[in-house]
């Protein structure tokens, strides 16, 4: 498994450009310098990961590029990705004192993403933290940010980790389901040899949904991890549904990512305004398509989606239709191979959503992607023996990821439901220092 194995696309490069141009070696050390250090800095507690920010960013002043990367991997071994994909604004960034002093505050994210881009560039090499040899042997189900996390730990301290990934590569979303502008997929490949660097072995195009092979593996490991993530996108449940041309967000977001999607055209139809629509409906415009629409049936206020990436969007051009429920889709008896999205408009009322008389509106469209959450993986956490879930999520102790099963620890979006790539990496590396704690007290 290698970089090579994602295409490398001019004209997807070209299209999905970065939203934010890396730092120049000069700017950075000028915006490194403005940090005020603050001792119990504000940022560093904002940070689910714990990054020392003041200490990274004064290494990036004085110029010791590497020791700052050092820095940011030992908090959170995937800090070049998070660089790039961090809701900063809500995190570091908008804790930073400068903001309490109406100044702009220090530009974390850039400044993070400088150190990781030399760190890359000059070959690096991370550390193991500990040489000595450990017996503990960990299965980490899935190849996301919360397994990679806690496998690095993991093997870093001298534990040996395998991830175990059911498709072609790992990553998780870092490498199927984030939008290209953001972060590459060969960038989130790249995170992942250097965590197999650590000595983490991966095994992936394994599936591990069936009760043999969850004995297989407690067979063989002294502990499972289950960094699952969650399930497929959630259906909306109208007829036609299943109608060529309907493609679901994160199938969108993968086949241009792997280079089997590479150019729309005509209208676009995203429902649901959470982040990973609004990132399908602005790839639908950079791929090609003239006119895409965002379908939710709530108000503006009322999205899910982060105020800039809500700015962003309409910055693409996207139009957004407010207040409105799919109810079927059908093929346009007047235009071949295109679709008739219908919709009415809703309103709620005692909690409950319900539809405006004579307000259906049919929209033409060449593809309609729905974009309304993704669903728990019932069925395989159905088949863990001892592992408590509640409304789809296992129930993990929160400080060591911990489930009702002592050989079993949880974390990311199956314990969470689904929040941010630096919450995953939190959790995955707190489960990882709990079992080696743990294995310290057996063999004591």
């Amino acid at each position: 498994m290698s970089t090579a194995a994602i295409p490398d696309d001019p004209q997807i490069r070209e299209r999905f450009s970065e939203l934010k141009p890396a730092l120049t070696a000069q700017a950075a050390v000028i915006e490194a310098d403005r940090c005020l250090n603050c001792f119990d800095a504000p940022c560093t507690a904002a940070c689910p990961t714990h990054i020392d920010v003041p200490g990274f960013i004064k290494r990036i002043a004085s110029g010791n590029l590497r020791g700052s990367a050092v820095r940011i991997l030992d908090a959170n071994i995937l800090g070049a990705s998070c660089a790039r994909v961090c809701p900063v604004d809500v995190l570091c960034e908008g804790a930073c004192v400068m903001v309490r002093q109406n100044r702009k505050p220090i530009q974390i994210a850039l400044l993070q993403r400088h150190a990781m881009d030399a760190f890359w560039e000059a070959g690096e090499r991370l550390p193991v933290k500990s040489a000595g040899a450990k017996k503990l042997r960990v299965a980490c189900i899935g190849g996301g940010p919360a397994s990679l996390a806690c496998a690095a730990e993991l093997c870093r301290q001298g534990a040996q980790a395998t991830v175990i990934e059911r498709r072609e590569l790992p990553g998780g979303l870092n490498t199927y389901g984030v939008a290209e502008y953001k972060l590459r997929a060969a960038d989130s490949v790249r995170e992942v040899e250097m965590i197999r660097g650590l000595g983490v072995e991966f095994r992936c195009g394994v599936d591990v949904e069936s009760a043999a092979a969850l004995d297989a593996l407690e067979a063989e490991f002294d502990i499972i991890f289950l960094g699952l993530g969650l399930g497929a996108m959630q259906r909306l449940n109208i007829p036609g549904e299943d109608s060529e041309g309907v493609m679901n967000a994160l199938e969108l977001i993968a086949a241009y990512k792997t280079g089997h999607l590479r150019e729309l055209h005509g209208t676009v139809v995203v429902v649901g305004a959470g982040n990973t629509a609004i990132d399908a409906a602005n790839a639908a415009k950079r791929l090609g398509a003239e006119t895409v629409y965002m379908l939710y049936r709530r108000s503006e206020a009322e999205m899910s989606a982060f105020e800039f990436e809500y700015e962003h969007a309409k910055q693409e051009g996207v139009q957004f239709m407010w207040h409105r429920v799919p109810m079927s889709i059908k093929l346009d008896p007047d235009a071949h191979g295109r679709l008739l999205l219908y919709s009415v408009q809703v309103k709620q009322a005692n909690g409950q959503f319900e539809a405006v008389p004579h307000s259906e509106l049919a929209v033409t469209c060449d593809l309609v992607v729905p974009a309304v959450g993704q669903s728990p993986l019932t069925e395989l956490l159905g088949k863990l023996r001892g592992v408590e879930v509640k409304d789809g999520r296992i129930l993990a102790d929160r400080l060591t990821g911990q489930t009702g099963n002592k050989r079993y620890f949880a974390g990311g979006d199956c314990v969470n439901g689904g929040r941010e790539v630096v919450d995953a990496v939190a959790g995955g590396k707190r489960a990882a220092m709990a079992m080696l704690k743990a294995a310290e007290v057996a063999d004591a």
